[in-house]
């Protein structure tokens, strides 16, 4: 079969339509609101002078240049997504169609508690299934994402550090080197210095290296696992001592839970903070299909035994609790010792309810079922294309892998200059959706692949065919790879210009210089 990608030369929205052009009526206020409430009355300060520069369009304009534009576009319901590190799963319509029930969607956050009982107990009930989940004790759903509630983490160890008086000497987090370039950034925020240790040959944290690191410094570790190589850490117990040791706590990032969820738990491996994403291991959308979620959950461990404070009381936002005497849900807001609010209100209610709704529907069989099929995926494909030329397989390479697999093709771009990027283009002209490339940093031209638990055996077959494929026409004619993709709605682009800020234009710019016909000066 082959692959031709919808290429339509469809224009800027802005220059659809026409003036006075109208898809929708804003209905006229009704006299009798009129009189109890009274006119809206703009301030002057803030009242418009000129129109908004939006365009004049019907709705048919609008339905067709969006769905001319879908169909120039891939996602997941398109085709697999194998982006590593990512999780980007079959998201379940049966949770789109709860999260989106007009009973939720207009629903105020400033709204009586009374009034919202229901909602309140599948938040309560989501709080104790993730926190059983990971085996901590509380949870929070506050954070609004995966780097959020890496941010909530690392405040939280601030916040333990600094409620034992001990914050003027606790002044480094420990990151492996395998990590996701979140947590650097996350410890940073947090005021932290951050000492990177290495990996080693079999992929696992090369334990002389922490030991060397570890300090009375030492304010935590995070610590990804399986990690982005795809690899459960096995020392993982050691580490929890290595750390505990020197009274620093042991933060897991949760983005590849898909890879243990139901066989192992942080919790019983000696972390004390955990976060989840739930646009990641529970079935609601990601990326552009967000917003996220990222609960954290803590082993409830004693912060100080005098004044009686926990770890749970370290927590950010407010946390669904049921009061047995009165039979009813109410948010416990943020005490004295609190990190405090990340952000407005409660948390992203709406992906938090496709997560509800995913776990409900598997059960704890299910979710079990989840990460076995997402291993067995893995190492169907890892088996398939190991040993292929112009591929290698780094770290551990006798090893098995959980949820993703990183393949190096280093070996093609060394000999006949065919590079990483070079193998995602060569997906694309295919109709195949690209790995993550170049990362993680320390496997060199990497590719990073995940097909998650939603994939079929016959999709990884061919995902690993055109991967060999790639290699053959490398080997044969090394110029080819570098005319892809000449089949999708757009061939390829100069990196570096797409990825400068300078050369971004808004789109009523472009639209206004059109119309002053000075586009051709706009660099």
């Amino acid at each position: 079969m082959v692959f031709r990608q919808a290429k339509w030369e469809e224009p800027i929205i802005y220059e659809l339509g026409a003036p006075g052009r109208i898809g929708f009526l804003v209905p006229e206020v009704e006299e009798d609101i009129k009189k109890e409430v009274g006119e809206l009355k703009v301030p002057e300060k803030v009242a418009r002078t000129s129109p908004p520069e939006l365009p004049e369009l019907s709705e048919v304009e609008v339905v067709r240049h969006f769905v001319d534009l879908s169909q120039m576009a891939y996602g997941i319901d398109n085709g697999p997504v194998p982006l590593g590190s990512c999780t980007m799963k079959y998201n379940p319509k049966i949770a789109f169609e709860i999260a989106n029930d007009p009973r939720v969607m207009w629903l105020h956050p400033l709204q009586d508690e009374r009034t919202v009982q229901g909602l309140l107990e599948a938040l309560y009930m989501l709080q104790k299934w993730l926190a059983n989940i990971v085996g901590c004790d509380v949870c929070t759903l506050h954070p609004a994402a995966g780097a959020h509630g890496e941010l909530t983490g690392t405040l939280t160890i601030r916040k333990y550090h600094e409620v034992k008086g001990q914050l003027d000497k606790k002044t480094e987090i420990i990151i492996p080197d395998s990590a996701h370039g979140t947590n650097p950034a996350s410890a940073a925020m947090a005021g932290f210095k951050v000492v990177e240790i290495k990996s080693a040959p079999d992929g696992n944290v090369d334990m002389d290296a922490l030991r060397a690191a570890v300090s009375e410094h030492t304010a935590g570790l995070m610590l990804t696992n399986p990690s982005t190589l795809g690899l459960f850490e096995e020392h993982i117990l050691e580490i929890a001592e290595e750390i505990h040791k020197v009274d620093g706590l042991l933060y897991y990032d949760g983005a590849n839970l898909n890879g243990i969820m139901g066989y192992a738990r942080p919790g019983d491996m000696g972390f004390d903070i955990a976060h989840i994403n739930i646009h990641k291991t529970f079935g609601s959308p990601h990326g552009g299909g967000g917003p996220g979620a990222g609960p954290v959950c803590v082993k409830d461990r004693i912060v100080d035994p005098e004044r009686n404070i926990k770890l749970s009381d370290l927590l950010p936002g407010p946390i669904v609790m049921y009061d047995e005497k009165e039979d009813r849900y109410y948010l416990k807001w943020p005490g004295p010792y609190s990190i405090g609010m990340l952000k407005a209100f409660f948390g992203n209610v709406v992906p938090l309810l496709w997560g509800f709704t995913y776990i409900l529907g598997l059960g704890p069989q299910g979710i079990k079922e989840v990460t076995e099929q997402a291993v067995i995926n893995t190492n169907y494909f890892t088996k398939l294309l190991k040993g292929t030329r112009g591929y290698d397989l780094p770290y551990g390479p006798e090893r098995f892998r959980k949820h993703e697999v990183v393949f190096s093709a280093e070996p093609m771009a060394h000999e006949v200059d065919v590079t990483a990027e070079d193998v995602a283009k060569g997906l694309l002209d295919a109709g195949f959706y690209a790995p993550t490339i170049y990362f993680p940093l320390i496997v060199h031209e990497a590719l990073m692949i995940e097909f998650t638990d939603t994939e079929t055996k016959e999709n990884l077959e061919r995902y690993a065919a055109r991967m060999k494929e790639i290699a053959e026409i490398a080997y044969k004619n090394p110029k080819e790879p570098k005319t892809w993709p000449k089949n999708t709605a757009k061939g390829r682009i100069d990196t570096a210009k797409a990825s400068h800020p300078r050369h971004v234009t808004p789109t009523w710019r472009v639209y206004r210089l059109r119309k002053e016909g000075k586009l051709g000066a706009l660099k």
